[in-house]
């Protein structure tokens, strides 16, 4: 049986996953646009063998371990070029669905580093091996640390390895998210199943030493040795395990407020898929905020950090958009509809507010492809999309966050007067 063939290639762009394209196409992960490489070729796939001639926008990879961790699909394109790469995803996207509008140039919102991360844990011989998946792989990587982190997550993986190993006894693959919170480290474990006293009470003596601020197993306590908190606006909200949080505090920040900017002068809001109120309690500073969401314990965080001194009044609603978006008649009482959804994006709801007389919408989406499917629907219904702005928060990886803001012109009857 023949193996894959060795050739040449000159790569002549890069893909939306990241990867090098050589003509026929052929793709090939780590090349980049101008590389004369040799890859070994199995169909429509290459594998970097030798960069006979490297692009002139190629630079050092910051990290030791690319290439073999997944994190980070392109490391070593140079700033211009690779800024250009990652707004064109935006610009591609829309233009793949015949949407008209300029793109605004690319935000780095990177600020000092990931804040959040998840950990992958497997066991070897009652060792826990412990760090970020392999590049198109499910094997692990082991790390000491990331240079994406921000300082105050430096000790995280230290943290990840001595919590796993607590657990290897118990031979399961763990997730482990970390994240960076005012009083410390805060660690969600999930896939270890119901934890007995023995485990508990050697996990809690665990978060002592290695001074976290709160330990849990799947969304449950193991132990809050001080509130992990975070700041929003005027508000600081008591997290709860595992919540979605903005990667980086430079994007929960740029994001939050170019919504608010965005906003204007709208009075009534309504702020859906609202999680703890990255967006909800900045608005009330200058309006009255409807939040909706579907996971309870981050609706309850949001409205506990609601009555901060300062913020106009917050409703929440616990509601899952997907299976019953707003309706019309609902959505009618709003100034203003922001949403933010999971990567899976607002369909249903966007065919709903499609039907509304609501005058602005402000789209926040983590995935351009389902951002630009639900901006067709509200185009195609008349909405207008006056601006899309992108932001890079997840440096070095494929990721593109993207704002957008509709409008539409509500004409109004008007009573016509005889005499």
């Amino acid at each position: 049986m023949r193996g894959p063939d060795v050739t040449e290639l000159t790569i002549e762009r890069l893909g939306q996953r990241g990867e090098g394209i050589a003509a026929g196409p052929i793709y090939v992960a780590f090349a980049l646009p101008g590389d004369r490489i040799e890859a070994e070729i199995n169909a429509d796939r290459g594998a970097l063998k030798q960069i006979i001639s490297p692009s002139a926008d190629r630079v050092p990879a910051i990290c030791g371990y690319f290439g073999t961790c997944g994190g980070c699909a392109v490391q070593t394109l140079a700033a211009p070029a690779y800024e250009t790469w990652k707004r064109n995803l935006v610009v591609e996207a829309l233009r793949h669905h015949k949407i008209e509008v300029v793109v605004a140039p690319l935000a780095n919102v990177h600020g000092a580093g990931r804040r959040r991360a998840t950990f992958h844990a497997a066991m070897e011989n009652g060792k826990a091996r412990v760090g970020f998946m392999q590049a198109r792989s499910h094997d692990i990587v082991e790390i000491d640390g990331c240079p994406l982190f921000a300082p105050e997550l430096g000790g995280a993986v230290q943290a990840a390895r001595e919590i796993s190993q607590a657990l290897a006894h118990r031979n399961k693959p763990l997730d482990l998210v970390v994240s960076t919170t005012i009083n410390g480290l805060d660690v969600d474990v999930r896939g270890c199943g119901p934890l007995g006293d023995a485990d508990i009470q050697k996990l809690t003596k665990l978060a002592t030493s290695l001074n976290l601020a709160r330990l849990a197993n799947h969304g449950t306590n193991i132990v809050e040795r001080l509130p992990p908190l975070v700041q929003m606006g005027l508000a600081q909200v008591a997290l709860p395990p595992g919540a979605f949080l903005q990667a980086t505090i430079a994007a929960d920040h740029a994001l939050a407020q170019a919504v608010v900017s965005a906003i204007g002068t709208s009075k009534k809001i309504a702020d859906l898929f609202s999680g703890v109120g990255t967006f909800a309690l900045r608005l009330a500073q200058k309006a009255q905020v409807h939040a909706v969401e579907n996971d309870a314990a981050a609706l309850r965080a949001l409205q506990i950090a609601s009555h901060t001194p300062g913020l106009r009044q917050v409703t929440t609603e616990l509601r899952d958009l997907v299976a019953r978006p707003l309706q019309p008649a609902e959505l009618n009482g709003f100034d203003a509809v922001v949403f933010d959804p999971p990567r899976a994006g607002a369909e249903a709801q966007c065919r709903e507010l499609a039907k509304s007389t609501v005058a602005k919408i402000i789209a926040v989406s983590c995935n351009i492809q389902t951002f630009t499917r639900d901006a067709r629907i509200l185009i195609d219904a008349g909405y207008s999309l006056e601006t899309v702005t992108p932001y890079d928060q997840f440096l070095y990886s494929t990721h593109v966050e993207v704002i957008g803001v509709f409008s539409r012109k509500i004409v109004k009857a008007k009573r016509r007067l005889f005499g």
